[in-house]
């Protein structure tokens, strides 16, 4: 859905123009243009009336005052004396939709959008012709992201004001446009979309709690905890009993694997609001994570580790949206894997950890020892080196320096493979080795074969040569066995012993 997000809350401001047909006390207190001026027979008509009988008269002599220096105070930018002497008309004339109106007025500017929307309702209770405390309605509703008393107070206004109608019913299309767009996008678990349109709603109802708390929701679920933290601190400072914004204090806390405290906030929104249904999810999510990893560590400790492995499989899957602590669950299991030989699958542990949290030095360390036990030595050098580049240690330094060895090592021929012995072979071991390898590569027992035999079987025969030249020598296998590169300065064939 293609939503304009460009139309950002403006609260309206008195135009200051001077008119010498309209007294101060006349002027409308919030003017959308500057044709917004109420007349001295709006003002009648709205209720700043005179009275018919002489008490009620003396009264509304009264509240017109007040109403005059209210407009004062507010010319003069004293909002809160303004508010105060409207305050003082509403106790005289309680039935005055114009004194509602100017105190709702009020109220907006002092950002008070809660009592500046009950003073606007209440106007067009008294005069619901008021067209002006529509409007009101509208900035109010929109300031704090009220979509549903908006929608009913559209429609009262299309029967009894319907030039006032048309003006905000375009705001309402899109504030209902981009509402839909952020519930769709939250349903479709969408959450980096939903910040997207949520930036541009707060841009224009920036005292919406339930968008800065679903804000926050989401940024929770996309990692940004501390953010999403400071969000949901800002608004208990306003509310501490906002079921809510615990609930997202949880949520981060269960994000950062800190389940304990996480399950303690949700079983606090469920105090303040029992049927809080994302509490009671995540309580119950929390509390299974919290103990199948016990569970699975107690069986890795215990050596149980086929068991534990199955723990930690099932555990993954309860929440994909938790990088902390599948992270570990991953590197858990991994472990596991290593115990029970599986080096490959504990690479690719290792690995999927690594794309969940690119600092994790153990699971980088243990990927470059499978590695290096599978003897991939290039990636478990890799591996060394980037974990170096994490924390500089004379541990690691020293492990990278293993691999860089074994890797060098790796490039030479094994010539204790060609004999077919092991590295602690004695020195008649390797000459007996020898002896037997020659003869069975020897040319001689080869003469009819074909070509290719031939040659595959000279190529052999000279493979067993190089090798023994060099193991039966102490000082070239000393030299061979520390991964040095050898120059032979014999190419000739020892002499076979029958």
């Amino acid at each position: 859905m293609e939503i304009n997000c460009n139309i950002p809350y403006k609260k309206k401001r008195v135009d200051n123009e001077n008119d010498e047909n309209k007294a101060p006390n006349y002027q409308n207190v919030c003017k959308l243009n500057k044709n917004d001026s109420t007349t001295p027979e709006e003002q009648q008509e709205h209720g700043d009336h005179k009275g018919d009988d002489p008490p009620a008269a003396k009264l509304a002599r009264i509240a017109s005052q007040k109403n005059i220096l209210g407009f004062e105070q507010y010319e003069a930018k004293n909002y809160q004396n303004a508010l105060n002497f409207y305050k003082d008309a509403i106790s005289l004339c309680p039935d005055s939709a114009l004194y509602h109106y100017n105190r709702g007025t009020m109220y907006e500017y002092l950002q008070d959008f809660n009592s500046a929307l009950t003073d606007a309702r209440n106007a067009i209770r008294l005069d619901p012709s008021f067209g002006k405390a529509y409007v009101l309605v509208a900035r109010c509703c929109l300031a704090l992201g009220d979509i549903i008393v908006l929608e009913q107070v559209v429609k009262t206004a299309e029967v009894n004001a319907q030039t006032t109608h048309a003006s905000i019913q375009p705001l309402v299309q899109h504030f209902q446009q981009l509402d839909a767009a952020i519930q769709t996008n939250y349903d479709q678990k969408a959450y980096r979309k939903v910040v997207y349109y949520l930036d541009s709603a707060l841009n224009q109802s920036p005292f919406c709690i339930r968008y800065r708390l679903l804000k926050a929701e989401c940024l929770a679920y996309l990692g940004s905890c501390d953010e999403a933290l400071d969000i949901a601190v800002d608004v208990m400072k306003m509310d501490s009993t906002s079921a809510d914004a615990i609930y997202v204090r949880g949520l981060c806390l269960y994000y950062t694997d800190n389940l304990e405290k996480g399950i303690l906030h949700f079983e606090s929104a469920l105090t303040l609001d029992p049927d809080h249904h994302k509490s009671k999810q995540m309580r119950s999510k929390c509390k299974q994570l919290k103990e199948m990893k016990e569970n699975g560590n107690m069986l890795f400790q215990s050596g149980r580790y086929r068991e534990a492995h199955e723990i930690y499989t099932d555990a993954l899957m309860i929440d994909e949206q938790n990088k902390d602590i599948n992270s570990k669950l991953l590197y858990n299991r991994a472990l596991v894997n290593t115990r029970i030989g599986a080096l490959s699958e504990a690479v690719t542990d290792c690995s999927r950890v690594l794309e969940l949290n690119a600092q994790y030095l153990k699971a980088l360390l243990l990927r470059a020892r499978c590695h290096k036990d599978l003897e991939n030595f290039e990636e478990a050098v890799a591996d060394y080196e980037t974990a170096l580049n994490l924390e500089n240690t004379t541990e690691i330094e020293q492990l990278l320096s293993d691999a860089k060895f074994a890797l060098k090592k790796s490039m030479l021929r094994d010539y204790y493979t060609i004999l077919g012995i092991g590295q602690n072979a004695s020195h008649e071991e390797i000459k007996k080795a020898y002896h037997k390898k020659a003869l069975e590569h020897h040319p001689d027992r080869h003469s009819t074969s074909s070509v290719e035999k031939r040659k595959e079987e000279e190529l052999k025969f000279k493979e067993v040569g190089e090798a023994y030249a060099i193991l039966s020598d102490a000082r070239k296998k000393a030299r061979y066995d520390s991964g040095q590169d050898i120059e032979e300065q014999e190419q000739g064939i020892p002499p076979i012993y029958p």
